[in-house]
């Protein structure tokens, strides 16, 4: 109920008094991993940075005064984290006692999670079978989809990256998604070229017929969490980009206003469909204002 009346307000400051406050807050507790994954800039192989509990709940609160409401806990993959008797549901816990309207997670689901007491799950899912294991290692697919059975979670979703070794997976897994009862909706994303991963980066023609492909999918009834109107923005990224709706708190200590992607001068070739969300949000656009308000609320 908290949301239902925040929401609308921090749009109307944000649309026609001009302020700029995050509404969610991407927080990175570690970038310690068990995989590999070959489009991944995040994670350490060696010496990984692990938060302590007392420093997140400092991030926290500070994202909390900044006017954040909604935190998405991320790593590395955040169910490792552990600080003496605290776990990410300790996080979780403390976030609500915070202030924040909800928390979710983002995991690749190769470890159980089925007690989670997040408000929602985002698994990360790159294809299907072996278009999965070819990114993120073989067997992982197997688990994922026996993990995801198993959490009996209400809001599970899944997240695909889409790149050039996946792209013809696209289809079949948002009919998977479509078909499985233990998973809500999918949201599609592009590779974000970061250095090292720019051989990842999908041929920008064959990128807009997968946007088409994708629009298709949604107006056949598949569970596709992206808007038609953000997607359609995704095609050319042509538009005012409002990066500043999410703060990013970077595994290292790291406070940024924005999306990292800045930072490292990618933004010309941007694959977070966020993006073109959140510009149609504030360009009035019913179908994604629509699907705001399911995800948040």
């Amino acid at each position: 109920m908290n949301s239902f009346f925040y929401l609308p307000w921090w749009f109307f400051k944000a649309k026609f008094l001009g302020i700029k406050r995050p509404l969610q807050t991407v927080l990175f507790v570690s970038d310690k991993c068990n995989l590999a994954c070959k489009h991944c800039s995040v994670y350490r192989t060696t010496n990984p940075n692990i938060k302590s509990y007392e420093q997140i709940k400092e991030e926290l609160e500070f994202s909390y005064k900044e006017g954040s409401r909604f935190v998405d806990f991320e790593g590395g993959e955040p169910t490792l984290w552990r600080d003496g008797d605290k776990d990410l549901n300790s996080l979780v816990r403390l976030a609500k006692e915070t202030g924040f309207y909800s928390a979710t997670i983002t995991t690749n689901a190769f470890m159980p999670f089925g007690d989670s007491e997040a408000d929602s799950i985002w698994v990360s899912l790159d294809g299907l079978g072996q278009y999965h294991d070819d990114i993120r290692g073989k067997g992982v697919f197997e688990r994922l989809v026996k993990h995801i059975k198993e959490a009996n979670h209400p809001r599970i979703s899944v997240n695909m990256v889409i790149n050039s070794r996946n792209y013809s997976s696209v289809e079949e897994t948002i009919e998977f998604v479509k078909n499985n009862p233990d998973i809500r909706s999918i949201s599609l994303n592009f590779h974000n070229p970061y250095p090292g991963t720019e051989h990842l980066l999908l041929d920008w023609k064959i990128r807009s017929e997968i946007i088409d492909l994708i629009i298709k999918k949604k107006k056949a009834g598949s569970p596709v969490m992206n808007s038609v109107s953000g997607l359609k923005l995704m095609k050319h990224l042509k538009f005012k980009k409002q990066c500043w709706v999410s703060n990013f708190i970077l595994p290292d200590g790291h406070r940024l206003p924005e999306c990292p992607g800045k930072i490292a001068g990618i933004c010309d070739s941007c694959g977070l469909s966020m993006s073109g969300e959140m510009h149609s949000v504030f360009s009035l656009k019913p179908d994604t204002i629509f699907a705001g308000m399911k995800l948040r609320m």
